[in-house]
């Protein structure tokens, strides 16, 4: 399979032949992928097709292996502090990525805690623009947001340190339909701020309306890879990524 990609901006993020592995389980294999500076793609296929493990063994969370660079400098075999720390960032597919029992304000406070001092109110400022919704929040209690409130917050906070790469796990599953609108016009900005973005997700229109290019995962391999406009014709994709015979 030949592997689309913008030859004309710099790879943030590549993988050559990543895996993931529970125990002597492998569940991805062989994955090569490049994401490059404010671009958006989405890693799309049918649930169990180990999405959310290959975000996980790249951002260092679940056994991995293979060859990661971020910015050409390699991350593999870093524990996820450290990779952090280097600049990927990664909110994970469940809910609870926020401390409910704090506020708003304390939870961004707690993304920003490791960014030089002079740099934490510009990158609180750049948030609270992306999600005005969480600057009318700032003391309520994180656990009483609404399930999209709390999405956003999550994102916020991962983007706190400014991350140059942000891994996102179905970042749409089970918000409102309203929230869409927010979510992508969140994701344009940091596109245009040179953000690199990989964004596992289901919801095909969704996908659709965010993605620069787009891979589809199946049984722990990528079997397409393709643009933005491809994402249009959703059933033949359906089709790819929910037969039996991949």
């Amino acid at each position: 399979m030949t592997t689309v990609h913008s030859p004309s901006l710099p790879n943030a993020l590549e993988g050559r032949s990543l895996d993931a592995a529970y125990g002597r389980i492998r569940v991805v294999e062989g994955v090569d992928l490049q994401v490059a500076a404010g671009e958006l793609v989405v890693l799309l296929g049918p649930n169990g097709a180990g999405k959310s493990s290959l975000l996980g063994a790249m951002a260092g969370t679940v056994r991995g292996g293979g060859a990661l660079t971020l910015d050409g400098l390699s991350i593999a075999g870093l524990p996820p502090e450290v990779r952090a720390a280097r600049g990927l960032a990664f909110v994970p597919e469940r809910r609870g990525n926020v401390f409910p029992a704090m506020s708003v304000a304390e939870n961004l406070e707690l993304g920003l805690r490791l960014s030089p001092p002079a740099r934490r109110e510009p990158i609180r400022e750049n948030i609270l623009g992306m999600f005005p919704i969480l600057a009318e929040r700032m003391n309520a209690m994180a656990g009483m947001l609404s399930g999209g409130e709390q999405q956003m917050l999550a994102i916020g906070m991962a983007l706190g340190r400014e991350p140059r790469v942000l891994l996102l796990d179905e970042p749409s599953q089970g918000l409102a339909p309203v929230i869409f609108d927010l979510l992508r016009d969140a994701f344009t900005l940091l596109r245009r701020q040179g953000l690199a973005l990989l964004v596992a997700e289901q919801n095909l229109p969704f996908a659709a309306g965010i993605a620069d290019r787009y891979l589809v995962l199946v049984h722990g391999h990528l079997v397409a890879a393709g643009n933005s406009a491809e994402l249009q014709g959703v059933d033949d994709l359906m089709a790819l990524y929910m037969s039996a015979d991949v």
